[in-house]
């Protein structure tokens, strides 16, 4: 499967290059400003762009998706600039439940993200979601006047927890698994451009007067205080954030401890175009294990990317291992030709997607070739020590995939937090990066839908033991899960 970090990347470097002179000159005439007509336009790109998306109804009936559509282009026309337009496209997509379908902002062109993206709003302070209330985890004002475990109350009067009802219509995940949305509207600086950063500046922009009016409680029950902090830039958040997908040096890290427990963190698995030997890395380091009491792998940053949990599954078992009984299928054979134009993407393969494919009585077709590429062969050096994983709701794509995985296993303990994508499947796969000539913006299209053969419950995946971090957790630094993944190892 490819994953977020991989489809950006991808759909920036085939950007407006792919486009056809037709479409080119639609989008010569939007910088002028797109007419009704032209917006209508795209609209009617998307309704056809849409038939091709296998999740399209599996939580909605047809009737649900075409008044929403309706109501999708009432809006853009009526909005004055592209903020308007991509909020309204932004809350759609997320009406269709799939983690994958949203206007992905790395794949915007360069006038658009820097006209919706870079704006004078961040926060400066990483933090996270604990039971809706917003906990500082890091400073970036170097101000001093914010630390980890406090809880911010209110931004610029606005109590925290309303200011994040207000965003969650606008944030992807699959099915009704609000703790996937809740993540990412987390600021934990796991990407340049983050989920909170993009909506919170595009509904509240920048403060009044230009600085952020804080009421915030210090760890331990601290009575409340006022602060204000200047807002920082989009250069000054991406300079935090410590790897980045593409780079030649290694993005995970390995440390062991004196109880001999090795401790894997992977907070990404976009590796597709790095430079970086990641499977040399990882086998290296796999390869040192004997002796070793037990091996944690610290999976709750991680989205995914590349499939790069499978050499580690390979190590641990005796047989093939193909996923808990699902099908793949897919909506068309054949691109409508009318939009082809529109549709970006690294390999034309995917246009004729359902060309073999067995026709299903649901209207599906079969995808062909099945599961056959998601099946883990035993290989490498076997790995015979207790293994724990340490999960959570970021994990929603190649993550979602290796948690179900490895509790098929057997093999793997899985500790932390229920996961996010759906039991009920994913889309995934595949994937169009459309583009819409008049207004500009890019949304990203699952062309492969994943289906339980067996009715599953609308939910992610729950850990075999469930723990979190706390907000006094995070002001003292200890790290729960972990400690209760090393405890069971040292009982194993």
């Amino acid at each position: 499967m490819n994953r977020r970090q991989t489809l950006s990347a991808l759909g920036a470097a085939i950007g407006t290059a792919a486009l056809s002179p037709l479409a080119m000159s639609f989008a010569a005439h939007a910088a002028d400003g797109p007419s009704p007509a032209d917006l209508k336009g795209d609209i009617a790109i998307l309704r056809q762009a849409l038939a091709l998306h296998p999740g399209l109804y599996r939580y909605a009936t047809l009737a649900q998706v075409a008044a929403r559509i309706d109501l999708l282009e009432r809006d853009w026309l009526a909005a004055p600039g592209s903020d308007g337009r991509y909020l309204a496209l932004s809350r759609f997509l997320s009406t269709i439940r799939c983690g994958h379908s949203y206007a992905n902002f790395f794949n915007q062109k360069k006038a658009v993200k820097a006209d919706l993206f870079d704006r004078p709003t961040r926060l400066p302070f990483a933090f996270r979601w604990i039971d809706g209330r917003m906990i500082v985890t890091a400073d970036q004002s170097g101000t001093g006047l914010v630390a980890p475990g406090m809880e911010v109350v209110r931004i610029n009067g606005v109590p925290a927890g309303a200011m994040l009802a207000r965003l969650l219509p606008y944030v992807r995940a699959d099915g009704h698994n609000d703790a996937k949305r809740v993540a990412l509207l987390s600021m934990t600086g796991a990407d340049t451009i983050e989920t909170f950063d993009v909506f919170h500046g595009l509904l509240y922009g920048p403060p009044v007067g230009g600085v952020h009016r804080l009421v915030v409680r210090k760890p331990g029950g601290g009575g409340e205080a006022r602060i204000e902090l200047m807002p920082i830039s989009l250069a000054e958040r991406a300079a935090k954030v410590p790897a980045r997908a593409g780079s030649d040096d290694p993005l995970w890290t390995w440390r062991m401890s004196d109880d001999g427990t090795a401790l894997l963190t992977m907070p990404g698995w976009a590796v597709y175009n790095s430079k970086w030997d990641w499977r040399a890395w990882l086998d290296e380091r796999l390869d040192s294990l004997d002796g070793a009491r037990g091996l944690v792998i610290d999976l709750r940053e991680n989205e995914g990317g590349n499939d790069c949990g499978d050499p580690i599954l390979a190590r641990l078992i005796d047989a093939p291992l193909s996923p808990p009984g699902g099908v793949q299928k897919v909506r068309f054979e054949r691109t409508p030709p009318a939009i082809d134009r529109y549709l970006d993407t690294w390999d034309d393969s995917f246009r004729t997607l359902g060309v073999g494919g067995r026709r299903l009585a649901d209207g599906f077709i079969e995808r062909p070739g099945g599961n056959a590429d998601l099946t883990i062969a035993p290989a490498g050096k076997p790995l015979r020590l207790p293994v724990a994983a340490l999960i959570g709701p970021t994990n929603s794509s190649a993550t979602f995939q290796f948690a179900t995985m490895a509790r098929a296993s057997g093999k793997v303990r899985l500790f932390g937090e229920t996961t996010g994508g759906n039991r009920r499947g994913i889309n995934g796969g595949c994937f169009f990066f459309v583009r819409l000539p008049a207004s500009g913006l890019e949304f990203d299209l699952p062309l492969v839908g994943y289906f339980p053969t067996t009715p599953q419950p609308d939910a992610g995946l729950d850990p075999d033991v469930r723990v979190a971090s706390t907000a006094a957790d995070i002001a003292t630094g200890f790290d729960r899960p972990l400690a209760s993944s090393t405890a069971w190892i040292g009982r194993a």
